[in-house]
């Protein structure tokens, strides 16, 4: 690490944050690339989040990641805001500008699809439907970035119908609510399977789905990465799909933010998910 005076400096806000990756991930970089700057966890009660972020930006930071439970607040606060992080409704990068304003930008849906163009080559946007299972905040920013990329619809179907429903009507998207139920039923023709939620992920339940009639090219998708092959996953393999696991999306995600910061595009490659995965 090159640390002088005039070092760049960003962090990670959260509460708590010592189990963010977040800055082993840009530690990485920062090394790789010879870069006078640092990344520092910074765990921030929710009480203090506006000071804190107000002192960060007075004291020279460049900006911060923020994760839970301060995305909705770092929006909030910001001067201005990414049209993807509007559509979203949280912040997960803020960028501490040169004329004294803060950017609120959201970089999980990003990271999502990098993830999928890097890893499943062959898999094209506008091809065919896509099913999204969950609708929470991570399945928010996925639906935003399959809508963009243009997808021409997205099946959703979450355990809780209405919460599904509410975030159709949300967002400008292609979106078809399905029952949780009928799920299985809305795999027939699609191109990509997405799992947003917590099910397969270590220490929950596992996710019951049966892919039998999903066709083979179809790419399958879990943002879970702990395990890394999900149960999900596993079965998707065993069908002949393409899969794509959890890790990517993490590693693409941080990009935007470390460019902001640093003044580096950085490079996500297999060096840096082995380094990560070191533990």
């Amino acid at each position: 690490m090159i640390l002088s005076g005039k070092a760049s400096v960003a962090g990670v806000i959260g509460w708590p944050v010592g189990h963010s990756k977040s800055p082993k991930v840009h530690g990485y970089w920062l090394d790789k690339y010879n870069i006078d700057g640092t990344y520092i966890p910074l765990p921030v009660s929710p009480d203090d989040f506006e000071q804190v972020v107000l002192s960060l930006k007075a004291a020279g930071f460049k900006g911060a990641n923020v994760t839970v439970p301060h995305k909705e607040k770092a929006l909030a606060l910001a001067d201005v805001a990414t049209e993807r992080a509007r559509q979203i409704g949280a912040s997960n990068t803020l960028i501490f500008q040169e004329d004294g304003s803060i950017l609120a930008d959201n970089t999980d849906g990003y990271g999502f699809y990098e993830n999928l163009r890097q890893a499943a080559l062959d898999w094209k946007a506008e091809t065919g439907p896509a099913v999204v299972l969950g609708a929470g905040g991570a399945a928010r920013a996925i639906l935003v970035a399959l809508a963009q990329a243009g997808v021409p619809e997205i099946r959703l179907a979450n355990r809780t119908r209405a919460r599904a429903e509410k975030l159709a009507e949300e967002l400008d998207a292609p979106i078809t609510v399905v029952d949780w139920e009928k799920r299985e039923t809305a795999l027939a023709d699609c191109t990509l399977l997405t799992n947003t939620t917590t099910l397969g992920m270590s220490g929950q339940a596992l996710l019951e789905i049966d892919i039998f009639d999903m066709p083979k090219t179809a790419v399958v998708t879990d943002i879970v990465y702990t395990p890394l092959l999900t149960n999900l996953l596993e079965k998707a393999h065993a069908h002949g799909c393409p899969i794509v696991d959890g890790l990517g999306m993490l590693l693409h995600q941080a990009r935007p933010g470390f460019h902001a910061w640093f003044g580096t595009d950085p490079e996500v490659d297999k060096d840096l998910r082995a380094f990560v995965l070191e533990g």
